[in-house]
């Protein structure tokens, strides 16, 4: 559509057109994916004051935990989507976030730029357009006996008068796992190399980051960027000591609505001594129809929306041999994947030559499956992270009651043939 079409739309009323040829209107889902957490902390009921900028609320939680887990999943559910710009989950062992809290009358207490002290850990974010965090088998996130939950919200400036109360979904487990970490390593404060991070008015400019890592191979699971309303792409990549590129990330459309965490399909081995790179690219003219200022201001580095961030996170953990093969992203149909016999290759590639029936799905509490032919099969059912939840070599019915509610992989080997289907759990 032109442009000169558009305008004549809007200033002749928006007038409705021909509504036989609108598309259906989308159903939103509001429900959990964590359906039946072990752990459940919900921020207090809180009323935004009367505020001209930004607000950055934080509230301590007490998790009541008296001995070490892991987080094996997390779920950040926004109590009033319509304000909460984003959040960040932290725990913290030193009492300080409590101190502050406790100083301030109200639920919470303010703090931009963090929740008062470097020595809270990051354990997980939300943005517009992020899902739950699901780790892989035998990893977790270390959550120390009594600590407390810091929730981070950031309440934009029109949030005035209404009332928000987050809440978060813990999956935990009591085993020892693999700690994995979470930070910025690619940020506008130490990392940025033709900085610092400032538009002008009326210009477009790029941006670079790097860091070299120490001389230990890492396991990377996922990379999270992060900017405001005046970024329009954003790239990161990876460069091995020998030269080599990791392609990591690539966002030619930058979309400030729309943010998330990005899971690799399998993790990818980043040898120590390479170095991390961020490309980001901002336009702080009136050719960005996303410019929170007209006519255009200039911009930098800050907390609130009409600032800027150049942000990349990173989830990671010391590197483990095989850990390339780990299966994150299971949306992706799975060739040459050996599921009952590991110390056996099947050349074969998926092939549809036999009738996969499987019904209920949407499932509940059972599976059933049917294959037209008597061929010996294994049966492995994948939840989102890659981990294999049932495998049965001897029956077509897989017992579902006691599964999260979600989308898994459910992989069939019959004679060396993989077939694949994509189920949905939900329990009403």
């Amino acid at each position: 559509m032109k442009k000169t079409t558009l305008l004549k739309w809007i200033k002749d009323g928006l007038e409705l057109g021909d509504s036989t040829k609108a598309p259906t209107k989308p159903i939103y889902s509001s429900k959990e994916v964590i359906t039946s957490p072990d752990l459940v902390l919900k921020a207090p009921k809180y009323t935004v004051p009367s505020i001209t900028e930004d607000l950055y609320r934080c509230f301590v939680l007490p998790t009541n935990q008296t001995q070490d887990k892991f987080v094996t999943a997390l779920e950040i559910i926004p109590g009033n989507k319509n304000i909460v710009h984003h959040a960040q989950v932290f725990y913290d062992t030193t009492g300080i976030c409590k101190g502050l809290d406790n100083n301030d009358p109200q639920p919470g207490y303010t703090s931009a730029g963090g929740v008062g002290t470097n020595k809270a850990v990051l354990l997980g974010t939300w943005v517009p357009g992020s899902s739950p965090i699901f780790l892989p088998s035998g990893m977790g996130k270390n959550l120390p006996a009594n600590a407390e939950i810091v929730v981070q919200i950031h309440y934009p400036e029109y949030s005035s008068g209404q009332q928000d109360s987050t809440k978060i979904n813990f999956v935990l487990s009591n085993k020892s796992l693999r700690n994995i970490y979470d930070a910025p390593i690619l940020n506008h404060s130490s990392s940025m190399i033709n900085g610092p991070l400032f538009i002008p008015k009326n210009t477009v400019k790029t941006f670079h980051e790097e860091f070299t890592l120490p001389p230990i191979d890492i396991t990377l699971l996922n990379v999270g960027p992060h900017g405001h309303l005046l970024c329009t792409k954003m790239k990161a990549f990876a460069i091995k000591p020998n030269g080599d590129t990791i392609p990591l990330i690539n966002i030619p459309e930058w979309d400030f609505h729309w943010q998330g965490s990005y899971d690799f399909q399998k993790p990818l081995k980043i040898p120590g001594g390479s170095k991390l790179c961020g490309i980001a690219t901002y336009d702080n003219t009136n050719n960005n129809d996303e410019n929170p200022s007209n006519p255009p201001v200039d911009v930098s580095v800050g907390e609130a929306t009409t600032d800027e961030m150049m942000l990349f996170y990173f989830s990671f953990t010391a590197y483990n041999s095989g850990d390339e093969q780990i299966i994150i992203d299971t949306t992706t149909v799975l060739h040459k994947h050996d599921i009952c016999k590991p110390n056996q290759s099947y050349l074969k590639e998926f092939t549809s030559n036999q009738s996969l029936k499987v019904y209920p799905n949407p499932a509940n509490k059972k599976i059933e499956i049917k294959l037209e032919q008597n061929v010996p099969f294994c049966i492995s059912l994948y939840n989102s992270s890659g981990k294999e939840c049932i495998r049965s070599c001897d029956g077509l019915s897989l017992n579902t009651q006691n599964l999260l509610s979600g989308i898994y992989l459910l992989s069939i080997n019959q004679g060396g043939n993989i077939m694949t289907s994509k189920i949905k759990i939900e329990h009403h």
